[in-house]
């Protein structure tokens, strides 16, 4: 069975990281980078690399974890927790998903919540308490890569081949909505439209509406 790792983005707090996550993301073979939330973003440090990614927005983490567990991922939350693994002992067993935290609390309650377990990156000296949410990620996305067995990607003299730009593209800096998405949007409007028309299309008055919240027959 083919390997595929994501990398759920929710609540990062600089949100131009989301732009080196994406190079990172790319660098070490991520299927898609989802983003939870705002689906604006700020491609800086990307080096073009956002191009090269498919983006997938969600207006929650439920519909996110839905989203991944019919895929068959794990969710695996990058963060210190009692029961987290060590990232280099390799604690995978499928395609990932990892969950990345916000830069200065970690990740939430809401977010831990989600994952089906947690990894953490050893550190040897003693002058800072965590890594930039970036350099975490990187070093967690090579770790899956190399255990998944990706195929290394080509080089020419000191760097490596970056492939042909995507014909169709986008818009800049900004996460569309999936069209599963877009259909659940429009059917909620619809809905929300018709509770204020009555059996016959008619527009009810906003004192009827209230007469029928507040009636003493419900």
């Amino acid at each position: 069975m083919e390997m595929e790792s994501y990398v759920v983005v929710h609540n990062i707090a600089k949100r131009h990281n989301v732009g080196t996550l994406a190079r990172s993301a790319t660098a070490f073979g991520v299927s898609e980078l989802i983003v939870v939330g705002r689906r604006d973003f700020n491609a800086f440090g990307s080096h073009g690399s956002t191009s090269h990614l498919a983006f997938r927005h969600f207006h929650s983490l439920l519909e996110a974890r839905s989203f991944l567990k019919e895929k068959g991922c794990d969710i695996c939350g990058v963060e210190i927790t009692d029961d987290a693994v060590a990232v280099d002992q390799h604690p995978f067993k499928r395609s990932t998903a990892f969950l990345v935290g916000n830069e200065g609390t970690g990740l939430s309650a809401k977010e831990c919540e989600i994952c089906d377990f947690f990894v953490y990156i050893p550190q040897y000296g003693s002058g800072t308490a965590s890594l930039n949410v970036t350099v975490a990620a990187s070093i967690v996305l090579h770790h899956f890569a190399v255990w998944a067995g990706f195929s290394e990607r080509i080089r020419d003299g000191n760097k490596f081949v970056v492939a042909e730009k995507p014909a169709k593209q986008v818009k800049r800096n900004f996460c569309a909505e999936t069209v599963d998405a877009i259909i659940e949007e429009r059917k909620s409007r619809k809905q929300n439209a018709s509770e204020f028309f009555d059996g016959d299309g008619n527009a009810q008055s906003s004192s009827n509406l209230l007469e029928g919240l507040f009636s003493d027959d419900q």
